[in-house]
């Protein structure tokens, strides 16, 4: 399943089912056919992925300098969320609502 995120000031996003899951559930929204992210909801979701972000590379960090071999060319958490981030960001600036539906 691919989920479709829209707004008016920005392009569709289009994200595979599984990262699209996890970082709606960062934000605190339920993976749901359809849905809304209104601007007054925008700088506290980007601040929830942005930390989300930032604790992902603290781990991997971690898990790397205790021996633990980082997976070659894993996609992390950062990798994923940028765009989003900055979806978000566009619509904040912007005041327009993203929505999204699968």
């Amino acid at each position: 399943m691919i989920y479709r995120f829209q707004s008016k000031a920005d392009a569709d996003l289009f994200m595979n089912q599984d990262p699209a899951e996890r970082i709606l559930a960062i934000i605190g929204k339920s993976p749901q056919a359809q849905g809304i992210i209104e601007p007054a909801a925008m700088a506290a979701a980007i601040a929830r992925l942005e930390a989300a972000v930032a604790s992902d590379a603290e781990e991997r960090a971690a898990r790397t300098s205790e021996g633990g071999a980082a997976r070659a060319g894993g996609i992390t958490l950062h990798q994923r969320a940028w765009p989003f981030i900055q979806l978000l960001k566009r619509n904040l600036e912007a005041g327009t609502p993203v929505v999204w539906g699968v």
